[in-house]
């Protein structure tokens, strides 16, 4: 089942869109897709930067923290009440080529369809009202940690995976994906923690890794 919100059609009609815009345009920047999904479609712009740091992409040295700090602003809004996505204008104005986004889009359509066959109205209450803020806030802790665990390749993978479900959770309106995404950030915590704390001469890993 898919979730209508914000004018996007689920998690693989966020895919959809960008699939559409890559079609349509040699090169596809940050603006063109503000202003094709609308301003209001906080998850998905939550969610699409954390799953390309999840990709190969993110163990370019420098591109998690970025995507880090436009996840942060993205969810400062949110936390702060706004009610549309704003983005500087040098911003708006970074993309990619046309062929690449098609083609990272083609990897992620059969995930993105499970995803959406899978999430279901369920736990509403944690997708409205207070438990929005809470998430946003969370988000923001999250990317704070990740310029640090840059030192470590793909280190910064967990943080970014549970700001990835906070951005599912508000793309499909599923309460669960949202407690998951909480059990994730708590994991996600610990481990940066453990990292900031290691024992002078360990690998700065968590112990059971």
């Amino acid at each position: 089942m898919a979730h209508k919100t914000d004018g996007v059609e689920g998690v693989d009609g966020v895919l959809a869109e960008l699939d559409d815009l890559a079609a349509a345009n040699e090169a596809v920047n940050i603006g063109d897709v503000l202003d094709d999904f609308g301003e209001r479609s906080f998850g998905p712009f939550i969610l699409l930067p954390a799953l390309l740091e999840i990709s190969p992409i993110g163990g370019i040295p420098g591109v998690p923290s970025v995507l880090a700090a436009l996840i942060a602003v993205i969810a400062a809004q949110l936390l702060w009440g706004k009610d549309h996505v704003w983005l500087p204008q040098f911003v708006q104005q970074r993309g990619v080529f046309g062929k690449k986004l098609h083609k990272a889009v083609g990897k992620l359509r059969g995930i993105s369809r499970w995803l959406d066959e899978h999430s279901q109205d369920r736990l509403e209450r944690l997708v409205e009202g207070v438990w929005i803020r809470i998430a946003a806030g969370l988000v923001i802790l999250l990317c704070c940690t990740v310029p640090p665990l840059e030192f470590l390749p793909f280190a910064s993978t967990l943080p970014m995976a549970a700001i990835a479900a906070f951005g599912l959770a508000l793309t499909v309106r599923d309460g669960l994906f949202m407690l998951i995404a909480l059990i994730v950030s708590g994991i996600a915590a610990v481990g940066a923690v453990w990292f900031y704390f290691a024992p002078p001469g360990s690998s700065g890993m968590l112990p059971f890794l």
